[in-house]
C-alpha cells in the first residue's frame, strides 16, 4: 500500500510538520503512520486535514504490477503475447 501523503502535502503547499501539527501528532508519528499500516481512523484524519477523500490518499496502481498481499513486494506481470 503506497500512500500519496507527501505528494498531496506538496500540492497543498504544506510541510509534513504542518500536517502533523494539524493532526496534533509529531512528524515522526505521522511518518510512521504513513509508512506502516495506518488504521481507517488515521487515514480519515489525514484525509480531512488535507481536504481530500481517503481514496485520494492512495497511489494509483502501476499497470502490469501487483503487490503481494503477504509480503508487500511488487510483482511485475508479463502477459502472454
Amino acid at each position: 500500500m503506497e500512500l500519496r501523503v507527501k505528494e498531496l502535502c506538496k500540492e497543498k503547499g504544506l510541510q509534513m510538520q504542518e500536517l502533523a501539527d494539524k493532526l496534533g501528532i509529531t512528524r515522526i508519528t505521522l511518518t510512521r503512520n504513513i509508512s506502516g499500516n495506518p488504521t481507517i481512523s488515521t487515514l480519515e484524519n489525514i484525509a480531512a486535514a488535507l481536504g481530500v477523500t481517503v481514496p485520494e490518499l492512495f497511489a494509483a496502481p502501476k499497470e502490469g504490477v501487483i503487490t503481494c498481499p503477504h509480503c508487500g513486494k511488487s510483482i511485475k506481470l508479463n502477459p502472454e503475447k
